[in-house]
C-alpha cells in the first residue's frame, strides 16, 4: 500500500515560511515605495501570489529574500503606473510605515522624509541599503543594475540627503 501525498503540500509549506520570514519587511518597503499602506498590503498579497506561482522556476541565483523584494518591486511600479493612482492622495503618516516598535525621534522622521522626496531611483537604493541592510551586489540584482551603478547611485543620493539636511541628521 502506498501513500499518496499532496503534492503542493511542500510547496505551501515554503510559502508560508516565506511569508512568516519576509512579509513585515516587504509591508514596510511596499508602503515607502507606494506611500499608501493599504495599496501596500495589496502589494505584497500580490508579491506572495506571484511567488507561489513561480516557486518552482526559483532557481536560487539570488537568495529568496532578493528573489520576493523584485518581485515586490516590480508589484509596486505596476501599481504605480495604474491611471488611477495619480488621483488618490499619497501623503502617508510615517506610525503606519511600521518602522520600528520604538518611538521614533524627530531626527528619523526629518530623515525619512527626505527619503521620500528623493527621485524613486535614488529612494529605491537608500531604502534598500539602509533600511533593508541589503549589500549592494543584492540591490544590483533587485534593480537590474551593476553594483557600481548601485554604489554611484547612494553617492549621489547621499549626497542630496546632505544637502537638504544641511549634514545635520546624514553623516556618515
Amino acid at each position: 500500500m502506498s501513500i499518496v501525498t499532496d503534492p503542493d503540500k511542500q510547496k505551501k509549506e515554503r510559502l508560508s515560511r516565506l511569508m512568516e520570514q519576509y512579509e513585515r519587511d516587504l509591508l514596510r518597503m511596499c508602503c515607502v515605495y507606494l506611500r499608501d499602506a493599504s495599496m501596500a498590503e495589496d502589494a505584497v498579497q500580490e508579491c506572495f501570489i506571484k511567488a507561489y506561482r513561480a516557486l518552482d522556476s526559483f532557481e536560487g541565483r539570488s537568495s529568496e529574500r532578493t528573489w520576493l523584494y523584485s518581485i515586490a518591486l516590480n508589484v509596486c511600479r505596476d501599481m504605480r503606473r495604474s491611471a488611477w493612482y495619480r488621483y488618490v492622495d499619497r501623503r502617508i503618516d510615517f506610525d503606519r510605515l511600521l518602522l520600528s516598535a520604538s518611538p521614533v525621534s524627530e531626527t528619523s522622521v526629518a530623515l525619512m522624509s527626505e527619503v521620500m522626496r528623493l527621485p524613486r531611483r535614488l529612494m529605491e537604493v537608500i531604502w534598500l541599503h539602509y533600511y533593508e541592510d541589503l549589500s549592494l551586489k543584492e540591490i544590483g540584482q533587485l534593480l537590474g543594475v551593476t553594483p557600481s551603478a548601485v554604489s554611484h547611485r547612494l553617492t549621489k543620493a547621499k549626497a542630496a540627503l546632505r544637502s537638504a539636511l544641511k549634514g545635520d541628521v546624514f553623516d556618515e
